[in-house]
């Protein structure tokens, strides 16, 4: 199936690439990401536009970019997923995946948008046990930075950290490795899903509208 993964920036998109290249029967022909048009970056994740388009190239694969305003009321949302799902079938998408991993809701959420749409769901990593699920991401060479944390449940010194066993063993009892409830999101920079690594150097830190954000500079941008 000619198939187009949702692509947050983070560690389980880029690990859920590199599961579906190695399943039968499905082909990744693209990637897709929701922009907040009036920051230019990814929603949630906080990530530069320039550096999705980094990964992407990395990946070897085209990037499909969807731009939301801010702010993006539901109708809004909905008018223009669905203006996208209609592109997507025209040029022959079969199938969109999703890095989801356990939250009953958001599939279904997702399982909804694309019924009667043509195109099938895929939830590569649904139902994993996250803890296992981190450190074989870890063993398996993939390289990702914490970009953001939610200071309600997590300590803010671990946004910036990368993702690695040191971290997962800082976190707090009850919050997920993976960081599925929310607790944190991530920026894959290397790893078997990509041709190349992505040069990435740290930025500023910042918090606004309840998170704490660490911005991610490309290493070839000047000061």
């Amino acid at each position: 199936m000619k198939t187009w993964l949702s692509w947050s920036s983070g560690k389980d998109s880029a690990w859920s690439l590199h599961v579906l290249r190695q399943s039968d029967g499905v082909e990744v022909v693209g990637l897709f990401t929701t922009i907040n048009a009036a920051f230019d970056r990814v929603a949630m994740h906080g990530v530069r536009r320039a550096l999705v388009e980094a990964q992407a190239s990395a990946a070897g694969l085209p990037l499909h970019l969807i731009d939301l305003p801010d702010p993006c009321p539901n109708a809004a949302y909905e008018r223009i997923m669905g203006l996208f799902l209609a592109k997507a079938r025209a040029a022959g998408v079969e199938a969109m995946a999703f890095g989801d991993l356990f939250l009953a809701d958001i599939r279904a959420y997702r399982e909804r948008q694309l019924a009667g749409t043509g195109i099938a769901p895929l939830f590569p990593l649904w139902g994993r046990d996250t803890r296992g699920l981190s450190r074989e991401m870890i063993d398996g060479r993939l390289v990702a930075h914490v970009t953001c944390v939610d200071p309600s449940r997590l300590d803010r010194s671990l946004v910036g950290r990368r993702f690695d066993r040191s971290f997962l063993a800082d976190l707090p009892a009850g919050a997920d490795p993976c960081g599925e409830n929310g607790e944190f999101h991530t920026f894959a920079s290397a790893g078997p899903m990509f041709g190349a690594p992505v040069a990435i150097r740290p930025g500023i830190v910042t918090e606004r509208d309840g998170f704490v954000f660490a911005d991610l500079l490309s290493a070839g941008w000047p000061e």
